[in-house]
């Protein structure tokens, strides 16, 4: 209950139980002392009084003269009042004189007896109302006893006086409390009211204020004292804040340093001695002080966050970008982070991976020896590198791994930083580059057995067109001599094929028009495919501008193109001729599109390479896409093949002059458009074969 209270109100609570212990004490140890004094001044009247009427009770006892005995008591008990009872004895203990009104009360001849030998006996009697002293006197004349006096004083009186002494005390004490509890109240009013200022002032820092003003402001100002008009002075004009806080003052009696190396030369300043306070003050000075520190700090810690949050972002955006795989363990292997790229590679999400046990897995799943091995790299801390294939949600890749142990300042192993980089593009490249070699090597060597060969077969060819005018036709001579001529002029044509593609070979480019090269190369070919009722279909630009080319070269890329749509059509098909011109890009595509039954997508990727064919032996080298794809980029141009499926096209349903119905084959060539400013009419290049 009492720790509920207010500050002010435990104040007046304690001051007023203070002053009401201390005076109940001091009542109580008053009303003790007066009592204790009130009857020893008793007992002291009443012997002496006993004694004043032994004496003058001597010749009456003597004379048993109880008329003067009946005087001497009467006049004893009118200058007495505290006298409760007055009577003689004589030597056998029998009343002579009393001043009892409804007789004598024989009990108090059994109390207080006194022997001859005392001068006076005091013994403390109770009539159930109040206390009484009897005092008894024997009455002794040489060595015999006439009688006793016994005087009753009663406490009536000294009980009252006791009583009002305690009532001023109390009153006294009254008054006390009263007048401490208002000055109780007004120095507690004061205290608590800065206390309070202190609260609010805390509570609004609780809130994330910390612009508080705690501390009362000076009656006069460091500047205003000591008549200063230094405004680079840290203290000039700063009034919620006081000079002995501050750092850097210039005044010449303030010492270098914070408040706690300057304070003792502050003590002696006038300025110090104006304005500094009780410990109350003090108290909401350092408040003050505390909260600018804490602002400060605080306002510190907020950029060093930000900072650290930015870095973090840019620390994140950098991971994320990378298409490296990066993840990074403590020395328990449990995971701090992953980038982006591990986490689409694997599939597996980051606020799982964190914490987690997750590690790269390889694709032979050898889980176990990868934790075996990043554990060695951390033990040895010595950075590994090797090349590994990864088994992905996507399929299988190849890495390279780097596996980096993070160390402390003392060279202890804090964690792992593993990079893998993916070299599946670099590997296929160097075994294109390896196979490229290859047929490079067997380039030269085609190049050498076909001119070895090329003058023998010209010599063969010859003789039998010789001998082809000796014998009559229908003959089996002149069908075998012709047959020989068939097969002869085939192996001319496949050493003819080797020799342009081993060969570089000179080109003479200037502007063309492809639609005249394609009217060119369909007419060739256009009674042939009829013969087998393959339509040829046209849908030309016939805006198309001019590119810049060799239109030899030109030709026989579309006739390879045409030749291989008749092979797969074989009969009953259409091939779809279309131009038209991309301004938006610079570029003139051509399309030739076939109803044949495609290309199977396992091989698609393979029809641009040397000597890869699907013909039967005798009907194809395997060359004739790879010159196409070599004439096409030496003009600057790419060839793209989309093949559908390998249903038969319902050629005779396609719309005029479009190849989107088709479900054959479509080849996609697109030329840069003629630029005059970036070559001149009749330059020369070089068709290199393709590698």
């Amino acid at each position: 209950m009492f720790a509920r209270l207010s500050f002010r109100s435990k104040i007046s609570v304690v001051m007023i139980a203070v002053l009401l212990l201390f005076g109940a004490s001091v009542a109580v140890v008053i009303s003790r002392t007066a009592t204790q004094a009130f009857f020893e001044e008793s007992k002291r009247l009443g012997i002496s009084g006993a004694l004043h009427v032994m004496a003058r009770i001597e010749d009456p006892l003597l004379a048993l003269d109880f008329l003067r005995m009946r005087d001497v008591i009467d006049e004893v008990m009118r200058s007495e009042e505290d006298i409760a009872y007055l009577f003689i004895l004589n030597g056998e203990k029998v009343p002579l004189v009393h001043t009892f009104q409804g007789g004598f009360p024989t009990d108090l001849l059994l109390v207080n007896a006194v022997p001859d030998s005392e001068t006076c006996r005091v013994q403390l009697l109770t009539t159930g109302k109040q206390l009484i002293h009897d005092f008894a006197v024997p009455v002794v004349i040489g060595s015999n006893r006439l009688g006793t006096v016994r005087l009753g004083l009663s406490h009536q009186r000294i009980g009252a006086a006791v009583d009002r002494l305690l009532w001023t005390i109390l009153l006294i004490i009254g008054l006390a409390v009263v007048i401490a509890a208002l000055l109780g109240t007004l120095v507690s009013r004061t205290v608590t009211r800065r206390i309070e200022i202190l609260r609010l002032s805390a509570e609004e820092i609780v809130k994330g204020n910390l612009d508080v003003q705690t501390s009362p402001m000076p009656a006069h100002h460091c500047w205003e004292i000591m008549k200063c008009r230094k405004d680079t002075c840290p203290a000039y004009h700063r009034e919620s804040r006081r000079c002995w806080h501050l750092v850097g003052t210039l005044c010449p009696s303030c010492g270098p340093g914070e408040y706690d190396a300057k304070i003792d030369g502050c003590r002696s300043c006038p300025v110090y001695r104006s304005n500094s306070g009780d410990e109350i003050q003090h108290l909401a000075e350092y408040f003050d002080l505390m909260t600018v520190t804490l602002k400060g700090r605080l306002e510190d810690l907020v950029e060093a966050r930000n900072d650290l949050q930015r870095q973090q972002h840019l620390f994140q955006t950098i991971l994320d970008v990378t298409p490296d795989l990066l993840t990074f363990h403590d020395p328990g292997l449990r995971c701090l982070a992953i980038n982006k790229a591990f986490s689409l590679y694997f599939g597996v999400p980051e606020d799982e991976a964190v914490g987690s046990s997750c590690i790269m897995r390889p694709a032979d799943g050898g889980v176990e020896a990868e934790r075996t091995e990043n554990l060695q790299v951390m033990s040895s801390r010595t950075p590994l590198q090797t090349e590994r294939l990864m088994g992905g949600i996507g399929g299988d890749r190849w890495f390279h791994v780097v596996k980096t142990p993070v160390l402390d300042p003392d060279g202890k192993a804090i964690g792992l930083l593993c990079n893998a980089r993916d070299i599946t593009a670099f590997r296929e490249l160097q075994e294109r580059i390896s196979q490229s070699q290859k047929l490079e090597s067997l380039g030269q060597l085609a190049a050498g057995v076909a001119h070895e060969i090329n003058t023998p077969l010209g010599i063969i060819l010859g003789y039998t067109q010789l001998l082809l005018d000796d014998f009559d036709a229908g003959t089996e001579t002149h069908e075998t001599l012709r047959t020989v001529e068939k097969h002869t002029r085939i192996c001319k044509k496949i050493v003819a094929d080797l020799l342009r593609f081993s060969r570089n070979t000179r080109t003479d480019k200037k502007p063309v028009n492809l639609n005249d090269i394609l009217e060119q190369v369909a007419s060739v070919v256009e009674h042939t495919f009829g013969l087998e009722r393959i339509v040829i279909q046209r849908s030309l630009d016939p805006g198309l501008p001019m590119i810049y080319g060799d239109s030899e070269k030109l030709q026989q890329v579309f006739m390879n193109l045409l030749n291989n749509a008749y092979d797969a059509i074989a009969s009953n098909g259409l091939v779809t001729l279309s131009t038209q011109c991309d301004q938006d890009h610079g570029e003139v595509i051509v399309q030739v599109a076939d109803s044949g039954p495609g290309i199977p997508a396992e091989i698609r990727g393979r029809i641009f390479d040397p000597f890869f064919t699907t013909k039967s032996v005798g009907q194809g080298t395997g060359l004739g896409l790879a010159v196409t794809f070599g004439i096409v980029r030496d003009h600057g141009g790419v060839i793209e093949v989309d093949s559908g499926s390998s249903a038969e096209a319902e050629w005779k349903e396609a719309p005029e002059g479009a190849s989107r119905g088709l479900e054959g084959t479509v080849f996609t060539l697109r030329f840069p458009l003629f630029d005059p400013a970036a070559a001149l009419p009749g330059e020369t290049g070089r068709l290199d074969h393709v590698s």
